[in-house]
């Protein structure tokens, strides 16, 4: 297969960033080259949120299909929403969708001609056909990986949204419910956590990427603020956060 490399042709396709078992892969790495590698192959889930958003507002208001609220407009005890209106059906499936498809286009940008700039590589590198996630060849392997970081984000994100309304915080009205770190940092956990425990055997599930998630988690409230603003730019979003 084109891009499914093995372990050695990988540590030659990569001079400036060995992958190779001597030294380790997270010894290889600078503290720039690291987050950078991270942010790349968990990309899928990174951008989860803008097909999210595209899922929950952009189509309906071109289609009509109005935004199903996941809570189904229930509260809790407390008075306030389970979730919230912002967390819908739409864009639940809108953001798995999304990430799977974008994750075959990383699989499709991550080849040997690219290899050697040591950041755009194939998430799927390491994989194997008998893998649990190889269902309908490589390209619907990488569709699949996608599919769990997105759904990954999805969950961190309910979290996220669900501590903040035991908080009181609302996103209904004209009250805000910007919560910089719950906004950022569960989503980002609980996609890190789906690449490790259900992707082990590919190197976006590789261990040695722990420590430059931990570097990459301090970057992530930049990265969301810029991508909601660029959503709220676009009409995607009614706030920029």
């Amino acid at each position: 297969m084109r891009t499914i490399l093995s372990l050695p042709a990988l540590s030659r396709s990569v001079p400036n960033l060995s992958l190779s078992l001597a030294p380790s892969l997270s010894d290889s790495m600078s503290l720039w080259s690291g987050p950078l590698l991270v942010l790349w192959l968990y990309l899928p889930g990174y951008l989860a949120n803008t097909a999210a958003m595209l899922g929950g507002k952009w189509i309906p208001d071109l289609t009509g299909v109005q935004p199903r609220p996941i809570d189904g407009g229930k509260t809790l005890s407390d008075g306030f929403r389970i979730l919230g209106d912002g967390k819908t059906w739409n864009g639940l499936f809108g953001a798995i969708i999304g990430a799977g498809l974008l994750c075959m286009l990383t699989h499709s940008v991550g080849n040997d001609s690219l290899s050697h700039n040591g950041i755009f590589l194939d998430p799927l590198i390491w994989a194997e056909p008998d893998d649990w996630f190889w269902i309908g060849g490589e390209w619907g392997a990488a569709f699949t990986v996608g599919a769990f970081l997105g759904l990954g984000c999805m969950i961190g994100d309910c979290t996220g949204s669900f501590i903040k309304r035991r908080l009181g915080k609302k996103r209904e009205g004209d009250e805000s419910s910007e919560a910089p770190l719950l906004d950022t940092l569960p989503f980002a956990i609980c996609t890190f956590a789906m690449g490790l425990l259900l992707f082990p055997n590919a190197l976006v599930g590789n261990s040695a990427l722990i420590v430059p998630m931990f570097g990459l988690l301090i970057l992530t409230p930049i990265i969301h603020r810029l991508t909601n603003m660029f959503g709220y730019w676009v009409g995607l979003k009614e706030v920029p956060y």
